[in-house]
């Protein structure tokens, strides 16, 4: 069945969600996301521009949509990385231990995140509330560690305190952990995490419809999660007006529904 009936979800805008997922080149960003969406690990590196995901989950009834933008680790565009920041609702900033640089980027982007979103809210950054988990990714391998504890301590229990794993992407090692965590400080649901709902097949996917979802007597605990297809990165009109509903409220006439352009 084809997913061409996304725009007939009609989902309600609280339940419409962004994960960025930022970090320096070569750390394991797709590598996440892969085992987030897919489950799997593929060990052929391919840079990524910038990658775009759709998933949407039915949950005790409700449906939820989450998009996943995998971003450039080269950052070529500034207003490309600040507009990326400013639709997030949720980010996952990822270094490689056994890589001293890349953690000092996530040290930049942990402060970008914090002073573009305090812009947003024209508010002191030490208000602004951003739902963020720091991954020191490749865990599982023997390596000289090039990041002190101390170090990562300090990041973590800074100003803008937030959650921090050790993960391994390759072994599976936390991640599902990690996931878990960030969606319970975005008071997102739980089951959410890769490891907490029933994954649906493209052709059953009619289980997220409106129609049938609504005619469905859901038991408790029932989660199940699709992964759209060819899901298309929304224009930047489209990013301008998701931050419009989201973080300004939006007009009245349309402030419950999702843009999902």
């Amino acid at each position: 069945k084809n997913v061409s009936s996304e725009n007939e979800f009609d989902i309600r805008a609280k339940h419409c969600h962004r994960m960025v997922i930022l970090g320096s080149t070569k750390v394991g960003k797709t590598a996440i996301i892969s085992r987030f969406l897919n489950e799997r690990f593929d060990d052929q590196y391919t840079p990524t521009i910038e990658d775009f995901h759709r998933k949407f989950y039915s949950i005790r009834g409700e449906v939820y949509q989450l998009d996943i933008l995998d971003t450039s680790g080269n950052h070529p565009f500034p207003a490309m990385r600040r507009l990326s920041i400013l639709t997030g609702d949720v980010f996952i900033l990822v270094f490689s231990l056994e890589n001293k640089d890349s953690f000092q980027e996530v040290q930049r982007l942990k402060r970008q995140i914090f002073e573009t979103k305090s812009c947003l809210k024209n508010k002191t950054k030490e208000n602004i509330d951003v739902p963020l988990v720091i991954c020191g990714n490749k865990s599982d391998r023997e390596f000289y560690r090039e990041v002190k504890e101390e170090e990562i301590d300090q990041l973590v229990s800074g100003d803008e305190p937030c959650a921090y794993f050790e993960i391994s992407a390759k072994r599976n090692i936390n991640v599902d952990l990690m996931f878990q965590t960030l969606f319970t400080i975005a008071k997102l649901p739980n089951e959410m995490s890769p490891d907490r709902h029933r994954k649906v097949s493209l052709q059953y996917c009619d289980v997220l419809h409106r129609k049938s979802f609504r005619n469905k007597k859901f038991k408790d605990g029932d989660a199940y999660g699709i992964v759209a297809p060819f899901a298309r990165r929304p224009s930047v009109h489209s990013d301008l007006m998701y931050i419009r509903e989201k973080a300004i409220g939006g007009s009245q006439g349309n402030k419950d529904r999702c843009v999902i352009c």
